[in-house]
C-alpha cells in the first residue's frame, strides 16, 4: 500500500507542475484575467479552472502526504536505538571483584620533613 502511495505522491505532484506552468504568469494580479463569456472554461477562461484544479491537487498532495507518514510510521515502530541492539553485539560481561589493586608506594622521608 505504501508502495501505491509513493507512486501515487509522483503522479500528483508532475500534474501539479503542469498545471503550476499552464497557468498565466501577470504581475498585475488577477485583474489581467479577462476573456468572453463564450470561453470553454467560463468567463474567465481556463485561469479560474487551472487555479481551482491546482488547489484540489495541492488538498490531495497534503492528504496523501499525511497518509504516508503515518503508514510509515505504523510500519516502522522501531526506533533505531532498538534497532542497533538487535544487531550489534553485546560486550562480553566483566567481573569487577578481579581487578587488581596497586600496591601502596613507601613514603620517603624526605617529603616528610619539608
Amino acid at each position: 500500500m505504501t508502495t501505491l502511495l509513493i507512486i501515487l505522491q509522483f503522479a500528483i505532484v508532475v500534474i501539479i507542475c503542469i498545471a503550476v506552468l499552464l497557468q498565466k504568469s501577470s504581475s498585475i494580479g488577477l485583474g489581467a484575467y479577462s476573456g468572453s463569456n463564450e470561453s470553454l472554461f467560463g468567463a474567465k477562461g481556463p485561469a479560474g479552472f487551472l487555479a481551482k484544479f491546482t488547489f484540489v491537487m495541492g488538498i490531495l498532495l497534503i492528504a496523501n502526504t499525511i497518509a504516508l507518514s503515518y503508514m510509515y510510521n505504523n510500519a516502522n515502530s522501531n526506533s533505531l536505538a532498538e534497532k542497533a541492539e538487535q544487531i550489534l553485539p553485546k560486550a562480553p560481561e566483566t567481573n569487577t571483584t578481579s581487578i587488581p589493586v596497586a600496591p601502596n608506594a613507601p613514603i620517603s622521608e624526605s617529603n616528610t620533613s619539608k
